[in-house]
């Protein structure tokens, strides 16, 4: 009885090669470190409110992090979009 839930779950799956491959997770994976180091860099200390801390407009804060997240963001659509294209043995 078991086999036919096995044999039914194949079938709706059929012969159709993963959504997801190999290159897709790398590209994740380094899309979310972009995205990880960009919010590192973008964070700042613990400054109380009554003191005015200059070290928020630095050029890591303004510039590198923004382009840090903005390039993890555009490898990670890239990742999900990645389709590689279909050799002569998938069409057989």
């Amino acid at each position: 009885m078991s086999n036919t839930k096995n044999e039914n779950a194949t079938n709706v799956r059929g012969n159709r090669p993963p959504l997801f491959r190999k290159m897709n997770y790398i590209l994740m994976g380094v899309g979310a470190l972009l995205l990880f180091i960009g919010y590192i860099c973008l964070s700042g200390g613990a400054v109380p409110d009554e003191v005015f801390d200059g070290e928020i407009f630095n050029t890591r804060r303004i510039v590198v992090a923004p382009i840090l997240i903005f390039l993890g963001l555009v490898v990670e659509i890239v990742a999900i979009m990645w389709h590689p294209k279909a050799s002569e043995t998938d069409n057989q």
